[in-house]
């Protein structure tokens, strides 16, 4: 593929990622439910007033009641429309920890998701925000859980802190064998995470559906207790009240430009097709092979 011809199907993805996202913005004002967007996709709307411009995804946060009111509202609400909820259940395995908006209408393979017979559409996806309990050690024991949760999740050992904890998770996922017995652990070690509400008196919110260095930060709650509203392309978009003080603890100066050899065209899909459902790729490019990642 042509350099010319990425930037084109890039920009052609990133137009979709933002009609989801306006449909995504129009069901919570709707339902009063509090989102915005976060990582790469926020500095793209403080830096750039739109998407990154070789990024190829977006992103957004929701505080955890918000979170758990979309995932029950949108099923309700959105039956019949293109854009489905697709979250981990007791019958639905995605290989993620987020939850996505799919648009059946598009194609959007990942390998990570290739073996799998899932809704294959472009996505944005969706992370809930949970307070920090107080106490050195309640706060220790949220990030276990949170790995735990992660590890059951995903159904795979972790391979990135070492070969320790790649060998105990290997043991701990043996002793609950089945995919209904995970599901049920993974459920309950994500009650336990996420089991101190956010209220008026938060001091600090967290996301632990994320990378062990983000999931350890403490962010301010008040830079989260708010939306405001910024321009995002030829449209506006909610990002945190407090968005720099976020952006800055999760990323450092997130306002200086990477390398210029980093600023090119990418997206991490197998198969991507904006104009055909991801149906009409079953039985050619999935279900397929997965590798999973080895220590």
């Amino acid at each position: 593929m042509t350099e010319e011809k990425a930037w084109q199907e890039l920009r052609l993805l990133q137009e979709k990622n933002k009609e989801i996202l306006a449909v995504i913005d129009d069901f919570c004002e709707k339902n009063h439910l509090m989102h915005y967007l976060c990582g790469g996709a926020c500095i793209g709307a403080l830096r750039h007033g739109d998407m990154i411009p070789w990024d190829d995804d977006i992103d957004m946060m929701m505080p955890r009641d918000d979170y758990e009111r979309f995932c029950k509202l949108w099923p309700e609400q959105m039956k019949g429309t293109p854009y489905v909820l697709c979250r981990d259940d007791d019958e639905h395995f995605y290989r993620s920890l987020l939850t996505a908006i799919v648009d059946t209408r598009t194609t959007f393979i990942k390998e990570r998701q290739v073996d799998l017979d899932i809704p294959h559409g472009i996505r944005v996806e969706v992370f809930p925000l949970d307070a920090v309990p107080k106490g050195t050690w309640h706060r220790r024991m949220q990030i276990v859980y949170a790995l735990l949760f992660q590890m059951y999740t995903l159904r795979e050992a972790p391979i990135s802190r070492g070969r320790f904890f790649n060998v105990v998770g290997k043991i701990l996922l043996r002793l609950v064998p089945t995919a209904h017995g995970r599901h049920r652990v993974a459920r309950f070690f994500e009650k336990q995470m996420s089991k101190t509400p956010i209220t008026p008196q938060t001091e600090f919110v967290t996301e632990l559906c994320s990378r062990f260095q983000y999931m350890r930060n403490n962010y301010p709650h008040e830079a989260f207790a708010a939306m405001r509203q910024v321009p995002f392309g030829n449209q506006t978009a909610s990002i945190p009240v407090g968005a720099e003080t976020y952006l800055h603890m999760a990323y450092g100066d997130f306002m200086q430009l990477p390398p210029e050899s980093e600023q090119k065209p990418k997206h991490d899909a197998v198969v991507l097709d904006v104009e055909n459902g991801y149906e009409t790729y079953r039985g050619s490019a999935y279900p397929g092979k997965y590798v999973p990642p080895t220590q």
